[in-house]
């Protein structure tokens, strides 16, 4: 595919950004972020949430993950499984996250409780995905594991249409990020400063 190379070529320099920064940074850009998406609507008057847990210098979701929680929202996280599909649990707390290292990769936080399978994401009112840029027209950039290009495609499968949230640092918004035919746009970012909207849910 012609767009991979610009694509792994993007992904390295983002990443090279993210990992300068500090603790303290992300710790605060993580704060601001979870106040920022807690003023969304769709979030606002989700039952259910389809989350992530952050790992090392990702914008931070743990701040997000407990004030959803003591909303009364589900939050569904993610649990890797071994074709980088995903399936699903519920976070019940901090208490309900266990360390998961899949092959060499970095460990992951996943939930510890029973799984739902991957087609549980299909019940969430919104789902907040994770990136590493998104552009104006709301294409996202990824990681390249396609784990999330998956839950996309059986969103579009099942005919549901759940809001669909970046969460992202403020410079990570960028006018162009290659795009494939299969990907579609989200309706929105969140970042430390400030949310941008790209489409409303039809």
């Amino acid at each position: 595919m012609e767009t991979e190379p610009d694509k792994r070529m993007l992904r390295r320099d983002f990443l090279a950004v993210r990992n300068r920064l500090t603790t303290a940074d992300v710790q605060e850009a993580a704060t601001a972020l979870a106040a920022r998406a807690l003023g969304l609507p769709e979030l606002a008057h989700a039952r259910t949430v389809a989350a992530y847990v952050s790992v090392g210098t990702e914008p931070g979701t743990r701040t997000l993950l407990d004030a959803l929680h003591a909303r009364g929202v589900h939050v569904l996280l993610p649990a890797l499984l071994p074709d980088n599909d995903l399936d699903w649990g519920t976070y019940a707390g901090e208490g309900s996250l266990v360390e998961v290292r899949h092959g060499g990769r970095m460990a992951l936080l996943e939930p510890s409780g029973e799984r739902l399978g991957a087609d549980a994401v299909t019940a969430a009112d919104a789902v907040l995905l994770p990136g590493l840029a998104v552009d104006d027209r709301g294409m996202r950039l990824g990681r390249g594991g396609g784990s999330y290009d998956r839950v996309l495609a059986r969103l579009e499968r099942s005919a549901v249409d759940p809001a669909l949230v970046v969460l992202l640092y403020d410079s990570e918004i960028v006018p162009r990020v290659p795009a494939e035919p299969h990907d579609r746009p989200v309706h929105a970012v969140a970042t430390p400063s400030g949310v941008r909207r790209f489409r409303g849910p039809s």
